[in-house]
């Protein structure tokens, strides 16, 4: 039987990324000796392109400042293969110095005035010059010669972003052929020459990944494989026309460069990137992440050491993701020795525990919707608040409440029909006729599917429809009109255009302890279950974006509008319009036994953004009532805090238990663990595997190295985890 190539069993990494005045001061023998402590199979080293660590033959290769004549990239590469450790060559190549600019003015990228375009004192090379297409070849094939790397990364191959727009002859003659149009003149989405821009753009970056491994694969054979670090990050690779979808889907490994901590996006953002990756690339290929030692909030600080409780929770909130371990460190000395010393335990965890960290099926109550097209042409130029917070918002209500969901890419939405239960759509207004269509067969099988704000409003390239692409399914129209905003609301107390709320039907207040109100209709009736949790009130803060919509006659109308009225002074703060007809949350039950539920106030964009307990509240209801409360997983006693990845592995499951508590003001930012438990977990477990007298049941906590006691409550498995510090892993296996 063949040996599996390098890029299926190399599963944990280390990078010293070299700095120039690195040759003078690297130490081979400490280094050495930490690869070996770290339990690294491979490691990454620094080769060339904007620097080169090796004498290259070609003069306008810069060396690095102290490199002389010595070759430091090829004594590492030397050492490593003594180790038995693979070798990627890494580089770094989407800008040159003013030298290599006035040799080659050509493969610069320029403005619409022939202006070149440089960051600092750089210029910004072309992705569809010569620099790409003949000399990064050549920079690649010597290194093959010299050192036999496995493979490439290339930590910003993407070359300049969205927001610049290069106008230099080779865009200029390449644009022209692919779409017979000239360049656009500016960033304007309802410029049909834009629009073919960005879709040439991310054409460009597929043909350049595919181009790059034809060149490493003819010559440093079948394995030798370049990968172009990609971001976690769905926008920021947007902005750099990474199509995911398609680069996964062409990838035998992902070199996953997902670092920077953010005021938004905290741990669990790691393992959605890792979750959101496999199922688009595939669950059987590795996804290595560069986890920094240093800190990476804003300002970085490159040779500060992280901290060892911020290092913990992001590799352990990987670990969940399906991601693999990659320290990182910039420069190859430090005076903060700190950052030496958070590696080796997680790496030799991983080591120790590599059973149940890969080869497995994850396995999920919801699918939540997203592409790429929706954050381009519904998003746009305000992607953030239009596309991406509506999504956080839906995932973060899931993980509130605990339940399970893997992010599913709308052209995969076919695919997963009787795989979850439910699907989610936050706010995807771009859908082609085909997604839509593959939405209604999901929920003709049985399937139960959440709608928010302007789904399927829009066609693929961002054009509006006369009506939701999905109005016949939910009964639910479109009337071209809208109240509210996407955005952030104006902190000044004296603005009261986003002061709505929501009103709850039955209204129940009259029955309720208070004062006396005249205006309060009889308390008959019962909430819907989307409602629970909310009886001491009749309405809620919403602040959000509402479509102006009608229903048919069978949909149920459970929320309806609230308009604005004054915040300030005090005393003029009472509703003026108490009352609407404007739905905001709609339901519809199917023949075939599915929900529909369209929240078509933005609860989702809203939690995300104003982090209303209520909106949240609301989408873990409507999962629990289209699931029948039927979870995989249910959680007791975590208080919000701890999230839930299941996993099935040879007759096993593999449960990831994550601490979401943040002490820090940054989400992704922490200095300290603080232990939650006990937690009470509940397994569903299929009527096959129902432990009986000639089953048993074993609960092994991978992390804490003891097992701990379980008992069957019908379909459910229960079991407690004292505590949870940073994670746990608990292992079910059933034997007879």
């Amino acid at each position: 039987m063949a040996e599996e190539p390098w890029y299926r069993t190399t599963k944990r990494w280390g990078q010293t990324n070299l700095v120039e005045i690195d040759p003078d001061r690297y130490d081979a023998a400490w280094w050495r000796a930490h690869w070996r402590k770290t339990r690294i199979q491979g490691v990454i080293v620094n080769s060339g392109g904007i620097v080169a660590y090796y004498p290259s033959r070609f003069p306008l290769h810069h060396r690095a400042h102290t490199l002389g004549e010595r070759d430091l990239y090829g004594e590492i590469v030397k050492e490593a293969r003594e180790e038995g450790l693979k070798v990627i060559a890494r580089m770094d190549s989407n800008r040159v110095a003013e030298d290599f600019y006035r040799a080659h003015p050509d493969w610069i990228c320029v403005d619409a005035t022939g202006k070149p375009y440089r960051q600092a004192d750089k210029y910004i090379t072309c992705v569809n010059s010569p620099y790409y297409s003949e000399y990064l070849p050549e920079i690649m094939r010597e290194l093959i010669e010299r050192s036999h790397p496995d493979g490439f990364a290339d930590n910003s191959w993407a070359g300049i972003p969205r927001k610049k727009i290069c106008y230099c002859r080779h865009c200029a003659d390449q644009f022209r052929g692919y779409s017979g149009v000239d360049l656009p003149s500016g960033h304007d989405w309802s410029d049909e020459r834009y629009r073919r821009w960005i879709r040439w753009s991310y054409k460009r970056r597929t043909d350049l990944w595919e181009f790059n491994n034809s060149v490493t694969m003819q010559a440093g054979g079948e394995h030798c494989r370049w990968m172009g670090m990609i971001s976690g990050d769905v926008l920021n690779n947007g902005n750099r026309f990474i199509d995911l979808k398609s680069i996964l889907e062409r990838t035998e490994i992902v070199m996953l460069d997902h670092q920077r901590r953010n005021a938004v996006d905290g741990f669990a953002d790691n393992t959605e990137a890792g979750k959101r990756l496999h199922e688009v690339g595939g669950w059987q290929k590795l996804i290595p992440e560069s986890m920094p030692q240093y800190q990476l909030g804003s300002p970085a600080f490159r040779l500060a050491s992280m901290p060892a409780a911020e290092v913990r929770l992001w590799s352990s909130s990987g670990f969940a993701g399906g991601i693999q371990p990659w320290w990182h460190h910039i420069g190859s000395s430090h005076e903060d020795r700190r950052q030496y010393n958070s590696a080796e335990p997680i790496f030799s965890w991983h080591e120790a525990n590599e059973d149940i960290l890969v080869d497995r099926k994850p396995l999920a109550d919801v699918g939540v919707v997203w592409s790429q097209d929706n954050h381009d042409f519904h998003g746009q130029d305000k992607a953030n608040d239009r596309t991406m917070t509506p999504y956080r918002g839906a995932i973060r209500a899931l993980d509130r409440a605990g339940i399970s969901y893997l992010p599913v890419h709308a052209d995969d939405i076919s695919r997963v029909v009787g795989r979850f239960g439910v699907l989610i759509l936050p706010n995807l207004g771009v859908m082609s006729d085909a997604q839509a269509e593959a939405v209604k067969i999901f929920a003709k099988s049985g399937g139960s599917v959440v709608a928010t704000s302007e789904t399927s409003l829009y066609g693929p390239f961002g054009d509006p429809r006369e009506d939701f692409a999905l109005n016949d399914l939910f009964g639910v129209h479109c009337q071209g009109k809208s109240h509210g905003g996407q955005e952030f609301a104006n902190p000044d107390i004296e603005v009261s255009d986003r002061h709505t709320y929501i009103r709850l039907v039955p209204e129940l207040r009259a029955g309720l302890y208070g004062p006396r109100d005249a205006t309060a209709p009889l308390a008959t009736g019962r909430r819907h279950a989307l409602l629970a949790g909310l009886e001491g009130t009749d309405t809620v803060p919403f602040g959000g974006f509402l479509p102006v919509v009608e229903v048919d006659d069978d949909v149920a109308v459970l929320a309806t509008f609230i308009h604005e009225f004054p915040i300030y002074p005090p005393e003029t703060a009472w509703m003026r319009r108490p009352h609407s007809d404007l739905p905001v949350i709609t339901a519809r039950e199917t023949t075939s036994g599915g929900k529909l539920i369209w929240l078509v106030g933005d609860l989702d964009r809203c939690f995300a953004r104003d982090e209303h307990p209520e909106h949240a509240l609301i989408i873990a209801n409507a999962v629990r009532w289209a699931l029948g409360e039927k979870l995989l997983v249910s959680l007791e006693g975590t208080h919000g805090l701890i999230t839930p990845t299941l996993y099935e592995q040879d007759g096993r499951y593999i449960l990831h238990l994550n601490n979401r508590l943040v002490t820090a003001k940054t989400p992704g930012r922490q200095s300290d663990l603080v232990p939650i438990g006990p937690v009470t977990i509940r397994l569903r477990v299929p009527s096959r595997e129902v432990p009986s007298r000639e089953v048993s049941c074993q609960v092994q906590l991978r992390v804490s190295s003891c097992d701990v006691a379980a008992k069957l409550e019908g379909t459910e498995l229960v079991f407690e985890v004292p505590q949870i510090l940073d994670h746990e892993v608990a292992v079910i296996e059933f034997r007879s």
